[in-house]
């Protein structure tokens, strides 16, 4: 059968890594499916993303292997998927994976009826068999075998997956049209105390290996130490320890800042190094936010504030893009003398070390950063990393060095990047860009912030329609529109522009999002992550449309969206919007004590909503006092403060456009700037110091329990 190579018009630099396969592969959509259906065959669905180094592997053993590729297009239609862009396809095929093999990962290799339905599935698959784990040829021989022998067999099994996916929706759906919980404040203490049990106290972080980033988690936690509560200390130092370990570690990147995707081991010492930008967005923030709490004496706010700006350099100089967008990823893989190794541009040997520095101070940095003989990665070597604080003499020396290891790093072939500029991401940069540049007085991270605001109005958001759209390249979107976490995070984003700005148009475009987002995702009263984009990915979740509550490697669409609604109705005082984040929360109560560590970002969402959340009026003309006021409100701890600044805008007549917050504020008689601080639109008498903002910030965040 001839290659017509499909692939080679497609967007996704990960599908262009598979067009010269030769596997027949088709795009996922209806053609595909239609083929399957007339040729009486499977569908083979293969997921990955551009920076994952097991599709590498799995795409040199198998699918580059013409025997292999011969057999798999004689007896199954081929489909490739890019789950950073169809993370909708990605969502429901890796429940059903996760319900058939117990495992879950990328390369995800999934066989479907041709309606979509999933009936056999697993992972990473190597040419020849290994201990526990099948070869590819024979899985594709033994589905192959049963479809050809007990078809009704694989398609009874395929039709109770589905409608056990659809009744699993059940326990997770949410009516945003009723009266929400009461959210009962213990169960926060409670959460804490829960994913103490988890915490490894000596590395880190939660769990053992390997070991991701738990970012929504440590929002909650630092969100949860600033309140009064019997909790909060505890809360404190887990946060702290999770991250001093990670930014002393290898999974932080010692030259140049960037965090890599996790670890591999339980002390962060041997990461697995591709860097994608939702992992980075997200840890700016909590550093930043780790700086506005004030540290500890594990981790100071200082190392944290250098941890903070070197990661936004970072995902600024690399991940940049001329059009304003911020792309997808690093690779994990560099390419050297054609063949791919993982990790092989941050790697270092005593040897390498002394060819740069000399022997002194070669000796000196391989002791310090734990560059032995034997590489930890592979014989290429290993990755600079202290794993503790440095001294004040080695932190003299590496200040020293790292200019020159850098330069030479930057010399190496470097891993690819994945230019996809994905909206959802995009909106999480926008934050921690803006929160940032507040936290650190850097007003450069806050005007990068804008310009990927402007890029995303003005590339993925059609304003005459309603519609985001999720995926761009080259400055043109493309693909389907954005889900529910993709409006979400961008209007998340654009509420941190506008209180770092006080420029109306960020907060009127997040509105504009939500109201968009209410339209898309909510019918007949109940919220779904997705619009139905498919009618396979449909069929697969039975039928029913799919909210998961769960945060993955981001936080859940569910949890973004409960988050800005809170934020929204703060601002715009509306009582409906309030509601339905509260019928969101509603979620929470089943998971905060079972599942805490993947309901990250609905914990922390819920320590806000608590908090009132706090309001924060910025009122009175442009001066120096105004800033320092602004200032101090950015810089405040306090959980879930909305802050909004009057836009000077002498032409519009008072309340004319007006962010609803703002509306009939204004400065002292006196002419001088005043804060109006309420709290669930109660407010407090105006004040006209920071000191005082401070001290009535203090009064009005109440205890946790």
């Amino acid at each position: 059968m001839e290659n017509v190579n499909r692939l080679a018009s497609a967007y996704s630099s990960y599908l262009l890594q598979h067009k010269d396969n030769p596997v027949d592969w088709f795009p996922f959509g209806d053609e595909a499916f239609a083929l399957a259906a007339a040729r009486d065959v499977p569908v083979f669905l293969s997921i990955g993303y551009a920076a994952c180094h097991w599709c590498h592997v799995m795409a040199h053993e198998s699918f580059e292997d013409q025997e292999t590729a011969d057999y798999l297009n004689a007896h199954f239609v081929p489909v490739k998927v890019d789950r950073e862009e169809r993370p909708d396809v990605d969502s429901v095929y890796m429940t059903a994976t996760q319900a058939i093999s117990g495992e879950g990962g990328w390369p995800m290799s999934v066989f479907l009826t041709p309606e979509g339905l999933a009936f056999h599935a697993g992972t990473y698959f190597p040419p020849v068999p290994l201990p526990g784990r099948p070869s590819f040829r024979n899985v594709l021989e033994a589905v192959h075998e049963a479809w050809m022998e007990r078809r009704e067999a694989v398609e009874q099994n395929a039709r109770g997956l589905a409608a056990n996916m659809a009744n699993a929706q059940l326990s997770s759906a949410v009516r945003l049209d009723g009266p929400p919980e009461v959210l009962d404040a213990q169960l926060l203490s409670d959460a804490v105390r829960v994913l103490a049990r988890s915490e490894d106290p000596d590395a880190g972080g939660f769990g053992s290996s390997p070991k991701f980033p738990p970012s929504a988690v440590l929002e909650f936690l630092i969100r949860h130490a600033a309140a009064p509560s019997e909790t909060a200390k505890d809360a404190r130092d887990m946060a702290g320890r999770a991250l001093a370990g990670m930014a002393r570690s290898a999974l932080c990147d010692q030259l140049d800042g960037g965090f890599a995707r996790y670890s591999v081991t339980a002390d962060w010492s041997v990461p697995h190094f591709e860097k994608m930008l939702y992992d980075n967005a997200q840890l700016l923030r909590v550093y930043a936010h780790w700086v506005r709490l004030g540290g500890n004496e594990v981790f100071s706010a200082e190392e944290a504030a250098e941890t903070a700006s070197r990661c936004a350099d970072w995902m600024l100089a690399s991940l940049g893009l001329p059009s304003g967008g911020l792309a997808s990823s690093l690779d994990a893989d560099t390419v050297v003398d054609g063949v791919h190794h993982e990790g092989a541009a941050y790697l270092w040997t005593p040897g390498s070390l002394l060819e740069v520095l000399g022997p002194d101070d070669a000796e000196a940095v391989a002791r310090m950063m734990n560059i032995g003989d034997q590489g930890t990665v592979s014989e290429l070597g290993s990755p600079l990393h202290p794993g503790r604080p440095l001294s004040a003499s080695e932190s003299t020396l590496w200040r020293r060095v790292r200019p020159t290891l850098l330069a030479v790093r930057d010399l190496r072939n470097q891993p690819a990047r994945d230019e996809k500029v994905v909206a959802g991401w995009n909106g999480l940069a926008i934050a921690g860009l803006a929160e940032a540049g507040a936290v650190l007085d850097r007003p450069d991270l806050v005007a990068a912030a804008q310009d990927v605001a402007e890029y995303l109005e003005d590339v993925h958001w059609d304003a005459e329609q309603g519609l985001l759209i999720r995926v761009s390249h080259d400055s043109k979107a493309r693909g389907i529109g954005g889900l529910l976490e993709d409006y979400a995070f961008c209007a998340e984003g654009l509420f941190s522009l506008y209180a770092a700005t006080g420029k109306r148009r960020w907060y009127r475009l997040a509105e504009q999002l939500i109201r968009a987002a209410e339209a898309r995702f909510v019918e007949n009263g109940h919220l779904a992550d997705s619009a139905g984009e498919s009618a396979q990915v449909f069929n697969a979740q039975g039928q029913r449309a799919a909210l998961d509550p769960f945060d993955n490697a981001a936080p859940s669409g569910a949890a973004g969206f409960a988050g800005v609604l809170l934020t929204y109705s703060a601002y715009s005082g509306s009582h409906d919007h309030r509601l339905m984040a509260g019928n969101i929360l509603g979620l929470l109560p089943p998971l905060a004590t079972r599942a805490p560590r993947a309901a990250g970002w609905l914990l922390a969402t819920a320590q806000a909503a608590l908090a009132g959340p706090v309001e924060a009026a910025v009122a009175g003309p442009d001066s120096s006092l105004r800033q320092e006021l602004h200032g101090a409100l950015l810089k405040s701890a306090s959980p879930g403060l909305v802050v909004a600044l009057q836009e000077d805008d002498a032409a519009s007549p008072a309340g004319e456009g007006e962010v609803p917050l703002l509306i009939h504020r204004t400065g002292a008689p006196n002419g001088s700037p005043q804060v109006y601080l309420c709290r669930d639109m109660v407010c407090e008498r105006p004040v006209g110091t920071v000191a005082e903002v401070q001290s009535m910030l203090a009064r009005m965040t109440p205890g946790a329990s």
